[in-house]
């Protein structure tokens, strides 16, 4: 049952992320024809959805506390998916403005992480986390391919009204094959809780990690608001042949990330391979403005583009794991996620605004300056510790015995921090794996039934 629930939402999750990816490398070809289209617009347009998913993201899963998951997911896949046909049929490039922001209202990421935590017992969360997250990357890498080709076979519109689809066989997913849990609860590992919003920006180690994100979904977005016209204007490329250049050179990157996953991770060389992979983005960008009349320039730049981005893109999400306190790790990954939509928008519109005015390669060199200003401020944080997040069951306790308990947790073998909360009957660690010492943390685990129905 609980692999049921993932997979299912892990498929919502899938369905939605296709839809909003899909246009990204074939939308600025398409929008030159519409009625008042111009270079700020068509940024603005691919961006919209970033600015309304950073705005209501948060709010939608506090709400989903108040009035249900389902029903706070199904509203948002309704909208995602009238957005979707607002899109469609647009004939003006105001129109396709105003669906995109629909598209990114229907903002459901914080429901959905909400729910599996529901649907999950603790032991199995954070591996069903990390589900959830390869399938939001796996997702990434399929839409910057199916997008091309869906563009010869139906064009953009009609990538538009596949992604309508998408949602409405979402909410049928949601109700149809999806469990219901028997109650929802807040989960502090999953969830923004807004008594932590202060503490949490205020903590200049997440914040350099939001920052990072948003710029990391900044050059993404700026990139391709410019990078389909070059490829098909500068370089001479064929539309229909674009998914020769980005389909080999994203598996060539999905083999040279490997390497450096390892090193971060297992050789405990994070800072090092982070900072230097933001490096290798602002050479990427560099490359893009030096050889983007050359097909093969190109596609090589791309190369080392995605092996960059893709690195980043892991390393990011478990650097603020590391980092962010055992109870907070919830609030400290909504403002991280808010963060890299807001940086989606703000790329967008500033590609379009300086193609404007300088033409379609500056965009390139104004992503190798944001990839160089983050790394001088990714430069002074601090190596992180090789932490891993536990939960841990617990049962009723009251204040004093949730105090006496996470005391007596510290003193376990590999455990680095214990928060224990009376409230959720669980026990947030943080622990190093090479050093922990499971059977004595068993001795405090309550056994913890399936939360579905």
């Amino acid at each position: 049952m609980e692999r049921r629930a993932v997979q299912s939402l892990a498929g919502i999750f899938v369905f939605r992320m296709l839809g909003l990816f899909m246009i990204l490398p074939v939308f600025s070809l398409y929008a030159d024809e519409l009625e008042g289209a111009t270079p700020l617009l068509i940024g603005i347009a691919l961006g919209a959805y970033g600015l309304t998913q950073a705005l209501l993201q948060i709010p939608y899963g506090l709400l989903s506390d108040r009035i249900g998951r389902k029903p706070v997911i199904a509203m948002g896949l309704v909208i995602f998916a009238l957005g979707s046909v607002v899109a469609a049929m647009a004939d003006s490039i105001y129109m396709v403005i105003f669906g995109r922001a629909l598209q990114g209202a229907g903002a459901i990421a914080a429901a959905v992480m909400a729910l599996v935590a529901d649907l999950t017992r603790e032991e199995n969360r954070i591996r069903a986390m990390a589900t959830i997250g390869i399938s939001i990357g796996m997702s990434f890498a399929v839409a910057l391919i199916a997008g091309p080709l869906l563009n010869t076979w139906i064009g953009v519109p009609g990538i538009f009204w596949f992604t309508a689809v998408l949602a409405i066989i979402g909410i049928g997913i949601l109700y149809l094959i999806v469990p219901d849990p028997v109650h929802s609860h807040l989960h502090r590992d999953a969830q923004a809780v807004p008594e932590q919003f202060q503490s949490v920006l205020k903590d200049r180690q997440l914040l350099r990690l939001d920052l990072g994100i948003l710029c990391l979904h900044f050059i993404l977005m700026a990139s391709f608001v410019v990078l389909p016209v070059i490829i098909r204007d500068v370089a001479g490329l064929d539309v229909n042949s674009h998914w020769k250049i980005y389909l080999p050179a994203l598996l060539l990157s999905v083999v040279a990330m490997i390497p450096l996953i390892l090193q971060a991770e297992k050789h405990r060389r994070m800072k090092s391979v982070f900072i230097g992979s933001v490096l290798v983005l602002a050479i990427a960008e560099l490359m893009l403005w030096f050889e983007h009349a050359n097909a093969w320039g190109i596609f090589i730049a791309l190369a080392v583009f995605y092996t960059a981005f893709n690195t980043l893109e892991a390393i990011l999400p478990s650097l603020i794991s590391k980092m962010a306190p055992a109870s907070n790790k919830g609030t400290a990954m909504g403002f991280y996620s808010s963060s890299q939509f807001l940086g989606a928008f703000l790329g967008g519109a500033s590609a379009g605004w300086l193609q404007g005015i300088y033409g379609l390669a500056s965009v390139f060199l104004l992503c190798v300056a944001v990839a160089l200003l983050w790394a001088l401020v990714a430069w002074s944080m601090k190596n992180p510790r090789y932490l891993t997040s536990y939960l841990l069951s617990v049962g009723s306790l009251d204040e004093q015995q949730a105090r006496q308990l996470a005391l007596r947790l510290t003193q376990v073998s590999g455990v680095a921090e214990a928060v224990v909360i009376a409230e959720d009957k669980v026990a947030y660690l943080k622990v190093d794996p090479h050093a922990l010492d499971e059977e004595q943390l068993f001795q405090y685990q309550v056994s913890s039934s399936r939360n579905l129905k």
